[in-house]
């Protein structure tokens, strides 16, 4: 043993030796020092990373070294044989087979002849109060919205099948997004040819891996446009964070938990992402409590108004125009120009570098195709119209007032929804209706659902994908009053919706 101390000394000599010239050599080549620098800062930030390079390196290196070979030993098949493949082979389907219940559900479907309005027709000939379209201000029928579009198609065409940094981008774009901009009081617009890929391309554009995104829980859900929101946040692959839906104490908790586990840390970009107006459940986000925590702990705050742009405030400007907050308290409120607006796309306000920076790093602005001018004009007179006419608010309003006036009486429901939304939810009562399975409450609210279209009223259930859903929802139909409607209308549709209900559990009870 003692004669192998003089050996390992001259060994780790030998080693030492060795590094140290092989370290005076790599010093001499050019870029040598930022080459490590970049490995060390690597693997202190991402290992994984550093590992994944190095296997690529060296699967790289024995590909380009390895021996070329070839397959020249292919099975020669006779005529027969090929003939006796094809007879036997099957194809899978497409689609695959229709469950009972979605058979059902799709016999439940009714067929409307024409366009799709307030108060649309079906294929048996009988006309119905629309109570299932976004179409909040009746817009989807008016006269000079379609006039606009037929002119500005024929001067325009259909489309300039471009994306907007390229060739795409037309004046009727630009104007929409000065006018939105200043309805909404904020620095600056840009508009998506998409809804669904608006808010969706619009997260991942500002949030990467490693930053924070706080949301409610409802805003990743199957059906719907939340899945859109869903979609961005999973896209941007950050951090999320889940509070209780417009549980401001329950946002708080979260936000200090994260203050309080981020010590020591790298700086993170930290995001709340909520909605104006809840589409599972039609309430209305508490906006001025959302800057204040977000002021407080830091946050950036998005905004989805999609169905709150149109409806709420004085102007219909969403919001910041209910609750009398200046827009540029949001950093960034989201749209759709499919729901008041009756036209199509979406958009993105807020300030000057908040809608450049999507200009260059949004997905799906750059790589879409831009908006037909025709939709762009008609989300531009329906601007105009809507600005022209506030009393259309009022109607809208006092249409959902009436509704829910009668509603609230009707003992084997529960309404959801504030009293200035537009967006009201019906659900089982279950102290009342003893349903305890979904497929169970569906069923039923279809029957309500049937039974009000024998009455005049053209509902429809909120539909879920219960296999998709990241949390549990309760069944619902989903009521949206639209400005469209008289007085008249919105007495026979609450009615109706009323003797539907009763009667169908009535006869339950049998």
């Amino acid at each position: 043993m003692a004669t192998s101390y003089p050996a390992l000394n001259e060994l780790f000599i030998f080693l030492n030796a060795t590094l140290t010239q092989a370290s005076i050599h790599y010093s001499k080549i050019p870029g040598s020092t930022i080459l490590l620098k970049y490995v060390k800062n690597s693997y202190q930030n991402d290992p994984f990373r550093s590992l994944l390079e190095l296997f690529l390196v060296f699967f790289a290196l024995k590909y380009l070294f390895s021996k070329t070979y070839r397959t020249d030993n292919f099975v020669e098949l006779t005529e027969q044989e090929v003939e006796e493949l094809v007879d036997e082979w099957r194809p899978e389907p497409l689609v695959s087979s229709l469950t009972e219940y979605q058979k059902w559900e799709l016999d439940q479907t009714p067929t409307i002849i024409g366009s799709q309005g307030p108060k649309p027709k079906l294929a048996n000939g009988k006309t119905l109060i629309n109570l299932a379209s976004f179409d909040f201000l009746g817009f989807s029928t008016n006269d000079s919205i379609k006039e606009k579009a037929i002119e500005t198609l024929r001067s325009y065409g259909v489309g300039s099948c471009g994306p907007p940094g390229f060739y795409g981008t037309l004046d009727v774009h630009m104007k929409f997004e000065r006018d939105i901009s200043e309805f909404l009081g904020t620095e600056d617009a840009i508009i998506y040819s998409q809804s669904f890929s608006t808010i969706s391309s619009a997260i991942p554009s500002f949030c990467k891996r490693g930053d924070i995104i706080v949301a409610q829980v409802f805003l990743c859900l199957g059906l719907s446009d939340h899945s859109r929101i869903c979609k961005g946040v999973q896209i941007s692959r950050s951090t999320v964070k889940w509070y209780n839906h417009n549980d401001m104490e329950d946002l708080e908790r979260v936000l200090k938990e994260i203050q309080d586990n981020a010590k020591n840390r790298r700086l993170t970009r930290r995001f709340i992402v909520t909605e104006g107006i809840s589409e599972y459940y039609g309430d209305i986000a508490p906006l001025h409590k959302l800057i204040e925590l977000k002021k407080k702990y830091k946050y950036r705050l998005i905004l989805d108004e999609s169905l709150s742009i149109g409806t709420l405030g004085r102007r219909g400007a969403g919001l910041t125009d209910y609750f009398n907050i200046n827009s540029k308290e949001v950093d960034m409120i989201v749209g759709s120009m499919c729901n008041a607006l009756s036209a199509a796309g979406g958009f993105c306000a807020g300030s000057c570098e908040i809608t450049e920076h999507q200009r260059i790093s949004g997905l799906a602005y750059c790589y879409s195709a831009s908006l037909p001018a025709m939709l762009a004009v008609s989300a531009t007179e329906s601007l105009s119209i809507l600005s022209q006419n506030p009393q259309l608010l009022v109607n809208l309003n006092e249409n959902v007032g009436a509704l829910k006036n009668v509603l609230e009486n009707v003992k084997y429901i529960i309404l959801d929804g504030d009293k200035d939304s537009p967006v009201i939810h019906i659900r089982l009562r279950q102290d009342v209706v003893n349903i305890a399975d979904v497929e169970g409450k569906e069923r039923a609210l279809q029957e309500i659902v049937d039974e009000a279209m024998n009455n005049g009223i053209l509902l429809a259930r909120a539909k879920y994908v219960r296999l998709q859903e990241l949390f549990y929802v309760e069944p619902s139909i989903r009521i949206c009053v639209s400005a469209f409607f008289t007085r008249k209308d919105i007495d026979k549709a609450a009615a109706g919706i009323k003797n539907a209900i009763v009667k169908v559990f009535k006869n339950r009870s049998k």
